[in-house]
């Protein structure tokens, strides 16, 4: 009863390790035969052997797929494949002008339903508005900057501009 049980946690582990060394399909390859050869040794014990195996072969094999897939990213050969991609942290993302809008006032360009343009001191930004839309030409208030998300709303007629 040991040797099957062997033989499948062998092949989960080799299916991980598929994942964390480019061998190929040998590893794969290999995790299958792991994994087939447990049942079936299992089956030639007992029937209830065989089929509690093969129950944890239909969970443990996409488990540990979702493992391996979890820890390629963090493996050698994994970061040099793996983008890690622009942040709002490194500053590509980010137009470091935009920290500069909030509170200023400004007009919008196009239509604004949530998402336009709207043109701050000369610079046309883009902006989104709190979900209602605006007419263009209406004045607007830059009211938060969150990365390189500019979120505006109308500035009311009466209502004096603030100094910030």
């Amino acid at each position: 009863m040991t040797w099957p049980i062997v033989l499948f946690v062998l092949g989960l582990v080799l299916i991980v390790l598929e994942f964390l060394f480019p061998s190929l399909g040998a590893l794969g390859a290999a995790a299958a035969i792991a994994l087939i050869a447990a049942v079936s040794w299992g089956f030639a014990i007992d029937t209830a052997v065989g089929v509690n195996l093969l129950v944890a072969s239909a969970v443990g094999v996409p488990i540990a797929i979702l493992a391996g897939m979890k820890l390629l990213p963090k493996s050698p050969i994994g970061r040099v494949l793996v983008n890690p991609g622009a942040t709002f942290t490194d500053g590509a993302a980010v137009d470091p002008r935009d920290a500069s809008l909030l509170g200023r006032e400004g007009v919008v360009d196009s239509l604004l339903r949530p998402a336009g343009v709207a043109e701050f001191d000369g610079r046309r930004v883009d902006v989104v508005s709190r979900g209602e839309a605006i007419e263009a030409g209406a004045r607007v208030r830059v009211i938060e900057v969150a990365g390189n998300r500019v979120v505006v709303a109308a500035v009311r007629e009466n209502e004096p501009p603030r100094v910030s």
